[in-house]
């Protein structure tokens, strides 16, 4: 009794160290992982290619590959069920109903890419004897469409992390990604019921009968009928008892887990994969839902922190690098073989499908470059394919020999068997799939550099323009009660007599089903009708205003109409279409907020708010921001004498340039007086130890420059023949500037800055801090905001921003 006790407690003790042992490796493996990719993110390497890295070298220390021997089949079963987890999760992401629909632009570029490359496959495996005669058109078709596939959560993550993933090409090769990924694992799914059994892994079963094969067709047919029709019954009975702001209740929680969990178990009791059966449950799962939602998000968290360390490190110990013979010609045709096919079939069938749908050639190979990629259920399959590979060398080592392919798919022995056996194969297969990740960011690069090529090259700034040239504004409204300041503006920014202006007034409009059922389309450019009787009279009226404005006093003024009538969401990008054909030199917005009665500012409309920000973001011309405070109540400014007093801030940068641009046309208005106030740091003892902690980049330095040139000719051109005043303000901090904003209450009507002025100066540092509207710009947001005046009307101007300034080029580029 004494003995066995003494051995169970050493067999205790024995399995709780290699526990401990076991514990630090992983522990070491997710440092190491997070280590690797900090380190490669420079590169815009994803996160897969630094976890193959990491796994490679900890999966190959001699020393803990004895410590791996020994839990050889604990690790298979743990990486079986992560991998059902991740397919589970993959399938419920997918939407199976997209092959009954009319296929999109980015289905069409994936289903012709599968075909090509799935044809270029099929024909190249029966030259090398890869397969038996009696089983090698099933197991061609299974690797043919393996190869096909493409990881979209990879390539999804990288597309995303590179900043592309909103324009045009990163749009389509995320929906291509998708469509790929769905259908080739579908293709996969139906195919392993018509694979032999196990006869790779055990050698003892034969080929499946034709009533195994109708038995099994049979249960996954009605296993897939039965999720579709009573998951979402279920799925919405749960949700329904369990609304969004309450805890879920565990009860429910666990019935919704042990209904998944049957589901997928069924088809298994027949033979039938269990990775594939997760895939195929979750694919006909409702994907919206509180339970559903929640599960992918845990299994997310699963894998992420526990699953990928331990999958990484395992794909370590299978790829022994001991194995890999880089003399051997036949090693580097295994390795090249692959992603020749790969590449060639992807690339072709992108080139054919872009050439169908009107894509340049360059993009079209781009798509391909980025199809290819593989990711963590490839490497899964190639691994698991490599443990029969050696098994079925037994029999025929020539095949094994001559096999180009570290995909050794044999399908069914792939999900089937449990203990992964090291071959060369298995650092054939990860170095293969690795080489089709690395390349992502390259081709990405190429794309926005292509972009940056085809953006804007010069800039449409009034900056640029010739002071004696007609100006070319585009002046939005929101309702009638911004016609009275906008006639207003008009008037103070006709320039001089030989200049003038051309307007176009156009009403912003959300569009809403009551007003696109009245809306006609003619048949030109621009055209379209509303006759919705609400929006007729506003504009009616609108017209009218300032048609007769215009006919009273509009020297110098043409005046045409517009209307931009879009969704919220499209809005700017309709105005930004129509500033392009309509040549535009400025927009002009209204604040989202409006005056009340009061004097104080109200909450302001929020889509109003989204439009302003995006037009700052994309417009193709310069913009500004009119915040009313009065400016519509002043009358009569056309006359001589000097009744409105402008004011202008000049602290520095190219929005502070383009606001002394605007007001050149501004001082030639006989009735507004115009004054520039300087803001300079202060140069005196007390502040001297505040501009000692400034640090001037060499990009400053060459805006400070720019400063000086422009405020010469400025000062030249305007302040020596008097047309314009000018005051120098010397303050140390943020705190003088914001007391000197604060001193113009009731000495200025309109006040006009630069909405990046000053950005990076000593002057505005800290205000950033309690910012309101930050699409205003520091100066901009204190003088608009509520603790400020009530009389004072504020102009935010932002000089035109070429597309190719912008970090990774403008998120939301075409290129297509």
């Amino acid at each position: 009794m004494a003995i066995a006790i003494t051995q169970c407690s050493e067999k205790l003790g024995y399995l709780i160290l290699q526990l401990g042992k076991n514990f630090l490796v992983f522990m070491a493996m997710v440092v190491a992982c997070n280590g690797a990719h900090f380190l490669l993110k420079p590169y815009s390497q994803p996160r897969v290619a630094s976890d193959i890295m990491v796994g490679l070298i900890m999966g190959n220390i001699p020393f803990l590959r004895e410590l791996y021997e020994e839990f050889n089949k604990t690790f298979g079963f743990i990486i079986d069920f992560g991998m059902m987890c991740y397919m589970f999760a993959l399938g419920i992401e997918m939407d199976p109903y997209m092959l009954f629909k009319r296929p999109t632009k980015d289905a069409q570029v994936a289903y012709a890419a599968i075909l090509c490359t799935f044809i270029i496959c099929c024909s190249m495996t029966p030259l090398f004897r890869y397969f038996t005669h009696q089983h090698g058109l099933a197991f061609t078709l299974s690797l043919s469409a393996l190869v096909s596939s493409t990881a979209s959560p990879v390539l999804t993550r990288l597309i995303t992390s590179l900043k592309i993933g909103k324009s045009d090409i990163g749009s389509l090769v995320i929906g291509a990604g998708m469509h790929s990924d769905f259908l080739c694992s579908l293709l996969l799914s139906v195919g392993y019921i018509f694979m032999p059994s196990d006869a790779y892994c055990i050698g003892t079963k034969k080929d499946k009968t034709l009533l195994t094969i109708i038995t099994v067709s049979i249960v996954i047919v009605a296993q897939t009928m039965f999720t579709a029709v009573v998951s979402p019954v279920f799925m919405a009975w749960v949700n329904n008892e369990n609304p969004e702001g309450k805890p879920m209740k565990g009860s429910h929680l666990i019935l919704s887990i042990a209904f998944v969990v049957m589901i997928c178990a069924s088809s298994t009791l027949y033979d039938y994969s269990p990775v594939l059966s997760a895939f195929m449950t979750g694919i006909c799962l409702p994907r919206e839902g509180r339970v559903s939602k929640w599960v992918v998000s845990k299994i997310n968290s699963l894998l992420t922190t526990i699953f990928f360390p331990v999958f990484f490190l395992w794909m370590g110990y299978v790829a022994d690098i001991t194995k890999f013979d880089p003399g051997d010609p036949t090693t580097w045709l295994r390795v090249i073989l692959p992603i020749a096919i790969v590449v060639v079939g992807k690339v072709v069938g992108t080139l054919v499908a872009g050439a169908l749908l009107g894509f340049h050639w360059p993009e079209s190979i781009a798509i391909g470059l980025l199809l290819i990629t593989k990711g963590h259920f490839q490497i899964y399959m190639a691994i698991k394919g490599a443990s029969i590979i050696l098994i079925f060398s037994l029999s025929s080592p020539i095949t094994c020999i001559a096999s180009p392919f570290p995909f050794g798919l044999y399908l069914h022995a792939c999900l089937s068997c449990g203990t992964a056996t090291t071959s060369s194969s298995g650092i054939i297969s990860v170095i293969t799939i690795f080489l089709t990740l690395v390349h992502a960011p390259i081709v990405v690069a190429q794309i926005i550099k292509r972009a940056r090529k085809r953006a804007p090259t010069h800039s449409n700034a009034l900056q640029l323009l010739d002071p004696l040239s007609e100006l070319r504004i585009f002046l939005c409204l929101h309702g009638l009660d911004n016609v009275p300041a906008s006639i207003n503006f008009m008037e103070i920014s006709r320039g001089s007599a030989d200049s003038g202006i051309l307007v176009y007034v156009a009403e912003i409009i959300e569009l809403t089903d009551q007003i696109a059922a009245t809306m006609e389309s003619g048949e030109g450019v621009h055209t379209t009708t509303i006759k919705d009787k609400e929006v007729t009279e506003i504009r009616e009226q609108v017209t009218s205003s300032f048609q007769a404005y215009v006919d009273r006093d509009g020297d110098g003024i043409t005046f045409k109409r517009s209307l931009a009538v879009s969704t919220i969401t499209n809005m700017a990008k309709n105005i930004c279409v129509l500033a392009e054909d309509l040549m535009i030199a400025l927009i002009i917005l209204p604040f989202h907020r409006k005056q009340r009665q009061d004097g104080k500012l109200d909450g302001g409309n929020p889509g109003f708010r989204y439009v302003n920000r995006k037009l700052l973001k994309s417009a193709p011309c310069s913009v500004g921001i009119l915040v009313n405070r009065g400016f519509g109540s002043i009358e009569k400014i056309s006359r001589f004498e000097a009744l409105l007093k402008v004011a202008v801030i000049f602290i520095g940068g190219k929005d502070d340039r383009e606001a002394l641009a605007y007001v050149g046309r501004v001082a030639w208005h006989p009735g507004v007086k115009v004054i520039v106030i300087r803001f300079l740091v202060d140069t005196n003892e007390e502040s001297s130890r505040l501009a000692a902690h400034r640090v001037t980049l060499t990009e400053q330095e060459e805006e400070m420059g720019l400063d000086d040139e422009c405020f010469a000719q400025f000062y030249e051109r305007y302040i020596v023949g008097g047309r314009i005043s000018y005051m120098e303000k010397h303050l140390a901090n943020a705190s003088e500037t914001f007391s000197t904003l604060r001193s113009f209450e009731g000495q200025y009507s309109l006040v006009i800055v630069g909405r990046e002025g000053g950005a990076n100066s000593i002057l505005t540092k800290g205000m950033n801090d309690w910012q309101q509207c930050p699409e205003l710009g520091p100066i901009g947001d204190v003088l608009s905001g509520p603790d400020f005046s009530t009389s004072v009307s504020v102009l935010i101007i932002q000089q035109h921003k070429l597309r190719g300034e912008l970090d990774g080029l403008d998120e939301e580029f075409s290129i297509m």
